[in-house]
Parts: structure tokens; C-alpha cells; sequence
């Protein structure tokens, strides 16, 4: 093909150019790339995501586009399309740059004798289309969920990570499972292998998958959340992560205690965190021969003057039990924000505060005594004394 300034292009790009006229093409075919890969493309690619933003902010979805977006990440939407435009840029550049030293020729052959059908390169590209749109409809709802959080109180953190997890598997499974359709993978006898598979899995993980299902249980049912001081059985601590397989406790000798979510919820939980503040009690005795009455307004007037004690509620005490050697009386007082430090220093403290009120009123707090006495028909107890006759 001749064109009007008389050059016959077609012979110049199969390597017929004279020496400068290849050189002369080289250098301007290179000079176009390093412009377009360098300026042009990701000035274009930018002008195209602006409008999209612009786009995404008329229908209100701003929020949506910016969770979509992550300009910062090395492998987001705009990062990866320049990069895939960069290499387009270069492989047609390398092609331009054989054609023009004559080396075309040897690349046809190959590709011919590799051929790709159209079809293959059709089914490639909606593949990865597909898993393209699942990884933005979990950004999408990666977001949404993340807003909804925020809205409400009623959502945990816990809760936010599980309910992420199972959409990304939704979303990968549905992707896996489109895709597999479309290479022409017959699914039935995938899903009877995953069947048997499945079979075989659940009996040699009964315990793991058994652990899986109470954590589920335990993201819905919320009977305690990060932070919170619980005792589940025989531990108690303050929870530090729960995850869908196991939760662990940081105990209050600064071990990690790590409870399956199935033995988790088989157990008895008490969560001392719940309301915010605790109440606690401490027993103390007093003599029989002490006033009850004026022991518990001692000791209540002890307890409202200690500051780590809550005034409202009020502090009580109550008679307990009449033990063998006292009247025990029993404190009942109130700490806010409840940890083992708040309620070890609430109980020294109270302890102190009365037992320095009770000496104040000389109010006896008794040792063990016992009393020991004699039949009447066996005379009881001869006390002898020394050096006396039997």
C-alpha cells in the first residue's frame, strides 16, 4: 500500500525501510511510548476515575466509590488499570519496533502455530470480569457494613469481622462457581465429591466444626464482648479476642487462657462487666456479746466514707448467720467499672475501714472459741490444781 507522501508503509513495517528511515522510526515509536506509559496514560486514567467519582457522587454512593477506590493501595482499581495500560503500551511498542527491523515475521509464525481461539480469549476475559465485580461487591459491602457499625451500638467489632468473612466467602463461592459454569465444568460432580468430602471431614473434625458453629452461636447470642471480665467454668479473666474457633481469656496472673467456642458454650458464663459496676460482699463477725444494731450502722457509716466504694447504691450490711464463735455480719457495697485491681483494692480498703471502725467502738471481732462441758450425771469437769491431790 502506497500512501500519498510516498512512502510505501506496508514494506516499511515488514523490515523494507532503508537504515535511517528504521532508525528515524525506532527512535520516534520509543519517544511515543515513554510518553504514553510516563504521561499520557495515567493522565487519562485519572480523568476516567474523576468521572466515575463524579458519577458515584451524583447517585449519592461517594462513600461506596472512596471504600472501592484506595488510591493508596499498590493493587487498587486505578493503580492496576495503569499498570495493565503500561504493558499494552510496551507490547505494542515491541511489536511496532519488529516490524520496522523486519523481526514481525518469526513472532506470526509462533502465534500462528499457537493459536488462541477467539472464544478462549472471550471466556478468560468475563472470568476475570467476574472475579473483578466479587472483589468490588465485597468493597461495596465491606463498606455498608462498616457504616452500619458505626451507626449502631448493637454491632460488635467481633461481630463486624464475622459477618465480613462469610460475604467475601459468598462472594468468592458465587465467582468460583460462575466461572467453573462457564469453562464448561460440569458442577454435579464437583458437589457430590465436596459431598463425600464434606462427609469425610465432618466425622475426623467433629470438635472443630463443632467449635466453628458456637462461635457463630456466640457472635449472635453476644453474652460478652472484648474487654469484658468474665468467668467461663473454673477460668475467669478479661477477654481478649474471640474468634469462630476459640476464644481466650488474659487471666489475672497475666496468663493466656485459650477456651474452645464449643467448650465456651457448654459452660456457665458470668460477665461482671455488663451493667458497668459490681457489687460485692464481705463477711466479718462480731461478738455475742456485741450489739448487732449498732455493729451495722458502725460499719455502714465505715463503708460510705471509702472512696473506692460507690455511694449509690447505697452500702448495706445485713446480718449473715450466727456462726460458732460470732454474729457474722455481711458488707454489701458497689464498685463502678469493674477489674479484679478495682475490686481488690475495694475489699482491702473496706476491710480497713471497718475493722479500724470496730476497735474505735470497741466492738470485738472474736477468735474460735469453743465450749467444753461435762455430762451432769458424770459429775462433769474437775479443774486440778498444781501441785494439789487427785
Amino acid at each position: 500500500m502506497v500512501v500519498g507522501s510516498g512512502y510505501d508503509w506496508n514494506a516499511i513495517f515488514h523490515g523494507g525501510g532503508s537504515l535511517e528511515t528504521q532508525v528515524l522510526l525506532t527512535a520516534l515509536a520509543l519517544g511515543i511510548a515513554v510518553f504514553l506509559v510516563a504521561v499520557l496514560v495515567p493522565v487519562l486514567v485519572r480523568v476516567v476515575f474523576l468521572g466515575i467519582e463524579w458519577l458515584f457522587g451524583l447517585m449519592g454512593l461517594t462513600g461506596v466509590y472512596k471504600a472501592i477506590h484506595r488510591p493508596e493501595a499498590n493493587w487498587g482499581p486505578e493503580s492496576l488499570t495503569v499498570k495493565l495500560l503500561r504493558v499494552v503500551v510496551v507490547v505494542l511498542a515491541g511489536i511496532g519496533l519488529l516490524g520496522i527491523w523486519g523481526e514481525i515475521q518469526p513472532v506470526l509464525r509462533v502465534l500462528q502455530t499457537f493459536s488462541i481461539p477467539s472464544s478462549l480469549v472471550i471466556q478468560s476475559v468475563i472470568t476475570v470480569l467476574l472475579f473483578v465485580g466479587a472483589y468490588t461487591g465485597m468493597g461495596i459491602l465491606h463498606h455498608w457494613v462498616e457504616e452500619l457499625t458505626a451507626r449502631s451500638d448493637r454491632i460488635s467489632a467481633h461481630q463486624e469481622e464475622i459477618s465480613l468473612r462469610v460475604v467475601q466467602i459468598i462472594f468468592l463461592t458465587a465467582a468460583a462457581i460462575a466461572a467453573l459454569s462457564l469453562w464448561g465444568i460440569d458442577l454435579g460432580g464437583l458437589l457430590v465429591g465436596a459431598g463425600f468430602l464434606g462427609i469425610v471431614a465432618g466425622l475426623a473434625a467433629q470438635q472443630t466444626l463443632g467449635s466453628l458453629i458456637a462461635g457463630f452461636v456466640l457472635m449472635l447470642s453476644r453474652p460478652f464482648e472484648i474487654g469484658d471480665w468474665v468467668e467461663i467454668g473454673d477460668h475467669e479473666g478479661i477477654v481478649s479476642e474471640v474468634t469462630i474457633v476459640n476464644t481466650r481469656l488474659e487471666n489475672f496472673d497475666g496468663e493466656l487462657v485459650v477456651l474452645p467456642n464449643d467448650a465456651v458454650g457448654n459452660a456457665t458464663i458470668v460477665n461482671r462487666s455488663t451493667k458497668g459496676r459490681l457489687r460485692l460482699r464481705v463477711e466479718v463477725g462480731i461478738d455475742y456479746s456485741s450489739d448487732p444494731e449498732h455493729a451495722m450502722n458502725v460499719a455502714k457509716e465505715a463503708l460510705s466514707e471509702v472512696d473506692n466504694i460507690l455511694s449509690v447504691p447505697r452500702p448495706r450490711v445485713i446480718t449473715s448467720r450466727l456462726d460458732d464463735s460470732a454474729i457474722v455480719l455481711e458488707l454489701r457495697f458497689w464498685i463502678d467499672k469493674p477489674s479484679a485491681r478495682r475490686r481488690a483494692k475495694a475489699i482491702s480498703a473496706a476491710i480497713r475501714a471497718v475493722s479500724g471502725a470496730f476497735q474505735e467502738a470497741g466492738i470485738k471481732i472474736p477468735f474460735p472459741q469453743r465450749e467444753l462441758s461435762g455430762r451432769e450425771e458424770t459429775g462433769g469437769f474437775h479443774v486440778i490444781e498444781s501441785g494439789g491431790e487427785d
